[in-house]
């Protein structure tokens, strides 16, 4: 256990972040998922800046890997252009 006051509030920040991130990540997920099942060339062309935007800032607050960010953005443009 923690024996400092600053250890003890760290502890707390730290799982109040993890819990944000988790909670971002997720919902980064979801919405590559309901993009990549959209069929809807319009739908997919409004929803694509949305999740770009959402991938950008988890790479940029560290949540997932700058590469990974540029993958998924890759492979949901090639997805978007084929529809």
């Amino acid at each position: 256990m923690a024996n400092c006051k600053s250890a003890i509030k760290r502890i707390r920040q730290t799982e109040a972040h993890r819990l944000q991130n988790k909670y971002y990540h997720k919902t980064a997920r979801n919405a590559v998922k309901a993009l990549r099942n959209t069929t809807d060339k319009a739908a997919a062309e409004a929803l694509l800046p949305k999740v770009t935007a959402m991938l950008d800032k988890l790479a940029k607050k560290n949540v997932i890997h700058a590469n990974k960010a540029g993958n998924l953005k890759g492979s949901i443009q090639k997805h978007v252009n084929n529809l």
